[in-house]
């Protein structure tokens, strides 16, 4: 699945840590942390914040569309 991967990609895109991450987003670091290893499944309203935060649409993040945003 391509979430976790691209959602370490625009982590890291950011220079962010995942405990900034976690603060950015309203999460603990742990919670993150499990949601991007893939060892827990994230939540549709957490997958929301995340592609908004990154100006990204959800097929994208979920690994759907290679184009970041509709517009692209």
């Amino acid at each position: 699945m391509a979430l976790y991967p691209r959602m370490r990609d625009l982590r890291e895109d950011l220079d962010y840590s995942q405990a900034k991450m976690a603060a950015a987003l309203g999460l603990y670091k742990t919670t993150y942390a499990r949601y991007e290893s893939g060892e827990r499944d994230i939540p549709l309203s957490v997958a929301i914040k995340i592609a908004v935060y990154h100006h990204v649409t959800l097929d994208y993040l979920c690994g759907l569309s290679d184009k970041k945003t509709a517009d692209s």
